[in-house]
């Protein structure tokens, strides 16, 4: 049973959770907003750490990011209990709508997602505004500029983001001033068992998959489903940026392949228009975009029946967040014990610039449709998103009203407009 003062932390994660719109950037806004300046449950240089700990992993960001405000808070009782009131709306709403998939989302109720692209990027443009306070060197703001243009120019390659945090870490390693600070080495125990049940489910799941392959197993469905979803949770970066065209190659592309085709090899195949409005609803609802993988799931299992589909949807959604977690908690403890060195120090100051380089790069990027649709489309269009943005920025800057009513004001206003 958890202590009693964790209920208002928990509260505060479940309304960030039906609130956070825009992705990773977008969500580190809202986390500034209500665990540093709101509750204080930790620093904006804490927080700051920790975003840059885990842009290093593998796996959702923004999810590891809130699991471990949660183990810092309360350790590892509270961290999972804070993952799991973070992921459940998402899989929720993504888990219902696999079953509702071949309804016309083309309907004027699809109205109501329309202000939230434009609302997610105030909320970024917020977390920007915020983390460039951080950045007082000449040398953590040359890592900025050159992150910045590098990210948007490659803004499609899964390899870019580490290649940028590299980057940062090593120019500001060679380049900044070091700490005069000396911290004593010490040796320190690593608990090994979270590492341990990560690399065995990888490698059980591995051989479970390929054995259902090889043998034609009548229930390979789900042994391959856990397999696929796994890797893609413990091997991506970059977030749902790099998941979405992996599974998508995975599931969509992979099936039609001359080599599958030939050797009719039963595997997971999902429709492609299916796939694509997962992928553009997911985007719409606030939340891990990472849920993704509870409706791709229930998509792969859909022709077994309501059971085995939402058996399929509780496999996706575990499978993808399962290694995040294993990693994220194994590593936290050992950076903790290592980012008080002077050298680590440096690093994380060049991973942050490196961050907030990606940040300019991803709001440049949301943007860049819209500014180029000013040529086929009325000025108005154009008005209104702009006007959307600025709004979220000065009502998260300048105002007290909390996060959650301004996502439910641009929803209800989409709804009618």
């Amino acid at each position: 049973m958890i202590p009693i003062r964790h209920i208002p932390f928990l509260k505060a994660v479940f309304l960030h959770s039906i609130s956070a719109f825009g992705g990773p950037q977008g969500h580190f806004a809202l986390l500034t907003r209500t665990f540093v300046e709101k509750r204080k449950d930790l620093t904006q240089g804490e927080l700051l750490v920790i975003n840059s700990f885990c842009q290093l992993m593998p796996g959702a960001t923004s999810t590891q990011t809130i699991t471990l405000i949660g183990f810092k808070r309360g350790g590892f009782p509270l961290a999972i209990l804070t993952l799991l009131v973070w992921i459940i709306p998402a899989v929720s709403i993504m888990t219902a709508l696999s079953f509702f998939v071949t309804l016309d989302f083309s309907s004027t109720h699809s109205g109501l997602f329309s202000f939230i692209q434009p609302m997610g990027i105030g909320f970024l443009v917020y977390a920007l505004f915020i983390s460039l306070k951080f950045i007082k060197t000449k040398i953590g703001k040359g890592i900025v500029c050159i992150s910045s243009m590098a990210t948007f120019y490659y803004f499609n390659s899964p390899w870019i983001f580490p290649i940028m945090l590299l980057f940062g870490s090593l120019v500001s390693l060679l380049f900044d001033k070091l700490s005069e600070v000396s911290i004593p080495w010490k040796k320190r125990k690593i608990n090994w068992s979270l590492f341990i049940v990560f690399s065995f489910l990888f490698l059980l799941s591995g051989f479970l998959s390929e054995s259902a392959r090889k043998q034609q197993w009548s229930n390979r469905t789900p042994f391959n489903l856990f397999e696929n979803t796994y890797r893609f949770g413990s091997i991506v970066f970059g977030g749902a940026d790099v998941l979405i065209p992996m599974m998508y190659e995975q599931y969509v592309v992979r099936p039609e392949s001359d080599h599958i085709k030939q050797n009719n090899q039963n595997v997971i195949k999902i429709d492609r228009n299916d796939f694509l409005t997962g992928a553009g609803l997911v985007r719409a609802i606030p939340g891990p975009v990472f849920s993704i993988a509870a409706f791709v799931g229930g998509l792969a299992m859909s022709d077994r029946g309501p059971q085995y589909q939402l058996m399929g949807c509780l496999i996706g959604a575990v499978a993808i967040f399962l290694p995040s977690c294993f990693l994220v908690l194994f590593f936290y403890p050992i950076w903790q014990n290592l980012h008080r060195y002077s050298v680590l120090q440096q690093i994380i100051q060049g991973i942050n610039a490196a961050v907030v380089g990606i940040m300019i790069a991803s709001i440049i990027y949301l943007t860049k449709d819209t500014i180029l649709l000013f040529l086929h489309r009325p000025a108005q269009s154009s008005i209104v998103f702009f006007s959307v943005v600025s709004t979220t920025f000065f009502l998260l800057m300048y105002s007290k009203i909390p996060a959650p009513v301004i996502a439910l004001f641009f929803l209800v206003l989409g709804f009618f407009f």
